[in-house]
């Protein structure tokens, strides 16, 4: 769908697209914003926005602002997702079956609800979770229970009023090229919601088989002989993650984790944080002020749909949250040590570009293969022979052969023993880190993002860095520039330039796949010599600092 251009023609094709809605509220809201657009410079804006074409498949789905229009989620857009999704499948198989997840963001039961009558409605086979469960426990399901393709219904640690559908085919993993494009053409084809068969029953209702095997499974990524000796805080930031962490620590063996009480029960509006995702600034303060309050070893948190796992330890100046490649570092030597080199030879470790090569000087050491993918599950989770792989961003799949995608909460149990085993030999998750570094040198990451109201100027810094791309960054010479747009650096093309200085300093800039930002990852090395590690990651700081400070300053809108 193509955007008007001209204010009857957008009055026009908004009327149109609400006469098509099935959604009484989004269908009144569109048609306010058309009644006041002639004369309310806001109601414009926003019609303009909400018909500026239909809302893209992107990182393995949809995702965006709950509203009317076709730049929206609602319910006209995700009927038609739906019917796009099963009319492909049924290119692969006569009587697609498809399994639904949602979380508890606002309509997400709607959606998910949505989807099974249109699956049932064109001939397929539907099943939809038995209430809001993490993204993990549906991404299980779909092998656990052999379907074609699933939906979870989220927008992970968007803000409140976002909502996504994420699609997953047989094999458990997201979607990738060319699967997304030909969903989007056979949503392109259909004329209307209306058009579209929806069934008012006929799809089932799993009852809680699913979560308990899923539950029975999770807690194998950890060894019974392993200490258990450890206390936990936990915070689900109001999502959907408080009961399966709780049900799978004691599982396992572990003391239940002291939840967040403001903080453990689902709620769309997510009161007590601005940003749900424990990376932004404020979102863990009530979990680490219930930490200096407890005393715990560690404090976890998940992002809203429990795919994501953040790690505090406690220190010599208060909690420290752990950066996500300090975390994936952490999980992958665990892994390394737990004997993977000898049990599985064809293993294979992964982790996307934007993330540290710590991981990959590691697999070196070990001789276990390694392999770099581009940014996201969808890619990490599809490499042959996965044993374990990680994004920065706060993912980990350590369990491939059930979850071919990132899972908190067995990311959280593996941590957790690590901590406990730490715990009993009288040392920290620090400790451990600090080993690496004195192997493999320090690996000290960062990243910044430049958010934007206006997605043109994302492109409009990408192309000034085309055009004048940098010769130095912090006084030292750019060895290598590589175009990602072309494929420059082996891996499938995709918008992002990538820079190799001559001191191995790394710097990758590329917009975000989910929110209107541009993201910035940058990398220096710093090797340790004569146990110097104070001061090694002190040169470490300084250099990130100034390779930072270059950066920020070339993109700057």
């Amino acid at each position: 769908m193509s955007a008007p251009t001209d204010l009857d023609a957008l009055i026009a094709a908004a009327r149109a697209w609400a006469a098509d809605d099935p959604d009484p509220a989004t269908r009144a809201e569109l048609e306010g914003l058309a009644d006041r657009a002639g004369t309310d410079d806001a109601a414009r804006e926003e019609l303009a926005d909400a018909m500026s074409g239909m809302l893209e498949f992107g990182t393995a789905g949809l995702r965006g602002k709950l509203g009317g229009g076709p730049n929206r989620m609602n319910r006209a857009v995700v009927i038609r997702a739906a019917a796009g999704l099963t009319a492909y499948l049924r290119t692969v198989t006569d009587e697609p079956f498809v399994v639904v997840g949602y979380d508890a963001r606002t309509n997400s039961d709607v959606f998910a609800h949505d989807t099974c009558a249109v699956v049932t409605g064109m001939g397929g086979r539907a099943v939809v979770l038995p209430r809001p469960l993490p993204t993990p426990v549906l991404a299980y399901a779909i092998r656990h229970l052999g379907a074609d393709a699933g939906v979870m219904v989220t927008a992970s640690h968007n803000p409140p009023q976002d909502n996504g559908y994420k699609v997953y085919v047989g094999d458990g993993s997201q979607i990738v090229p060319p699967v997304d494009g030909l969903i989007a053409a056979e949503i392109d084809r259909i004329a209307s919601v209306a058009s579209v068969p929806r069934a008012d029953d006929g799809w089932d209702t799993l009852g809680d088989d699913v979560l308990e095997a899923y539950l029975d499974d999770v807690v194998t990524v950890v060894s019974p002989e392993a200490p258990r000796e450890l206390t936990v805080v936990h915070t689900a930031l109001h999502g959907v993650g408080s009961e399966t962490v709780r049900r799978a620590f004691l599982a396992a063996g572990f003391a239940e984790p002291l939840p967040v009480p403001s903080q453990a029960e689902p709620d769309p509006m997510f009161p007590t944080v601005s940003f749900p995702n424990p990376e932004e600034p404020g979102a863990m303060d009530a979990a680490l002020e219930l930490a200096e309050q407890t005393g715990p070893d560690l404090v976890v948190a998940n992002d809203p749909d429990a795919d994501r796992c953040a790690v505090a330890v406690p220190g010599p100046g208060g909690w420290r949250m752990l950066r996500g490649d300090e975390v994936g570092a952490l999980l992958g030597s665990y892994v390394l040590e737990r004997g993977v080199a000898q049990d599985s030879p064809d293993a294979v470790f992964a982790n996307s570009i934007v993330s540290s090569r710590l991981l990959a000087a590691m697999c070196r050491a070990a001789g276990v293969r390694h392999e770099e993918t581009l940014t996201g599950f969808k890619w990490i989770g599809r490499v042959p022979g996965l044993r374990y792989g990680y994004e920065e961003a706060l993912g980990y799949c350590v369990d491939p052969g059930h979850v071919r995608d990132k899972d908190g909460v067995s990311a959280a149990l593996l941590v957790a023993e690590l901590a406990a085993t730490l715990k009993q030999q009288g040392r920290t998750l620090v400790d451990r880190l600090d080993d690496l570094a004195r192997a493999h040198g320090v690996h000290a990451t960062d990243s910044f993002s430049v958010r934007v109201e206006d997605l043109s100027l994302i492109g409009r810094i990408m192309e000034r860095l085309r055009a004048q791309p940098p010769t130095t960054v912090a006084g030292v010479d750019v060895a290598r520039a590589d175009d990602l747009a072309r494929g420059d650096g082996g891996l499938p093309p995709t918008e992002g330039l990538r820079y190799h200085l001559a001191d191995d300093s790394r710097i990758i800039v590329r917009p975000s796949g989910t929110e209107p930002k541009l993201k910035v990852y940058l990398e220096v090395v710093e090797p340790v010599t004569g146990d110097d590690l104070r001061g090694a990651r002190q040169r470490a700081a300084d250099r990130l600092a100034a390779v930072r400070a270059d950066l920020e300053a070339a993109t700057a809108l």
